[in-house]
């Protein structure tokens, strides 16, 4: 199979970025929007991550390269500046933007499903789109959390369903986690690796079923466990990000990478980790069990009612420019 058309739905920090990946690389994309407010709220992330490239691609083209490549954008050793701008250009003009589902997902080749992560948007969203979906259509989730095995029966294509989760920073930090559920054809599998590595990723398999996947597995408990911190008014958030990236020599803190990741994707996974214990490890539970999530989703809920929503809001826990 040839994956040409991509559809991702959800405009969102990471839809946004998948959808701007893909397109640079070449691909024909739409993504799917549920209204003309996601499409103005869309529209500004995709500015910025049009800058974001542009400005890596300097950097790239700068005195210290090598601290500074962004392995989605370009190889070292055949890069060219000018084709870099030029296929950001070309992905700035042919990017698509649709409301009418049936519309965006007709002859689509794979579909990116990047809804808000709970169980309930995600439910609702497959089962619309299963009866418009073309018979041939691979569709993915990028959910950061959740089991394909929970959605399988409602997509319609249990054969042609699994996980394809991306890292954020997708130019830069150029992952691609692909997790297969026991019904994923292994022939569909390889097609998803394939179509990874063909808008620059580094194909990651996830041998079997894991909530977190590997990234998330790693990075949730971090960040719960400074969020903690914070609720139960133990520090600050710059205090409690200085400790970690003066003391490990990480570039961010749990509340920089919760401002960059937004603070609803933020708020629903709290939710979902503290309603559904079957998400941990005997181990992970004790360790979690103590955390104060009733405090997390309370300060979380009045950021997101104040419009704090992060980075691309302006304000989380931090402001911008």
């Amino acid at each position: 199979m040839d994956i040409r058309k991509v559809v991702v739905a959800g405009g969102g920090v990471l839809g946004s970025q998948i959808a701007f990946q893909a397109a640079y690389c070449g691909f024909d994309v739409t993504i799917w929007l549920r209204s003309e407010g996601s499409i103005s709220r869309t529209k500004p992330k995709l500015a910025s991550v049009r800058k974001s490239y542009l400005e890596a691609i300097d950097l790239m083209s700068g005195r210290d390269p090598l601290n500074n490549w962004c392995r989605g954008i370009a190889d070292m050793d055949n890069f060219s500046k000018y084709d870099c701008l030029e296929n950001v250009d070309n992905a700035s003009e042919n990017l698509k933007l649709e409301l009418d589902l049936a519309k965006a997902v007709k002859d689509a080749d794979i579909v990116i499903e990047s809804v808000a992560e709970n169980a309930e948007d995600k439910t609702a969203f497959y089962q619309m789109l299963a009866p418009l979906l073309p018979k041939k259509t691979i569709l993915v989730t990028n959910s950061s959390t959740l089991l394909p095995s929970m959605f399988e029966k409602v997509t319609g294509r249990s054969d042609k369903y699994l996980a394809l989760h991306f890292a954020n920073a997708i130019w830069k930090n150029n992952t691609a986690e692909i997790m297969a559920q026991p019904k994923t054809d292994p022939k569909i599998f390889d097609e998803v690796v394939k179509f990874a590595n063909q808008i620059r990723m580094v194909a990651l398999p996830v041998l079997k079923e894991k909530n977190g996947y590997l990234l998330n597995s790693m990075l949730v408990p971090f960040l719960l466990s400074g969020l903690d911190l914070y609720v139960n008014e133990v520090s600050d958030p710059e205090s409690i990000d200085k400790a970690w990236t003066l003391g490990t020599g990480a570039p961010r803190g749990p509340f920089q990478i919760f401002d960059v990741v937004g603070i609803q994707t933020a708020y629903n996974i709290v939710m979902q980790y503290q309603k559904v214990p079957g998400l941990f490890t005997p181990l992970l539970r004790k360790m979690l069990l103590p955390y104060n999530f009733k405090g997390m989703e309370k300060v979380l809920k009045k950021m997101i009612d104040e419009g704090r929503l992060g980075k691309s809001s302006g304000e989380g826990f931090y402001k911008y420019e």
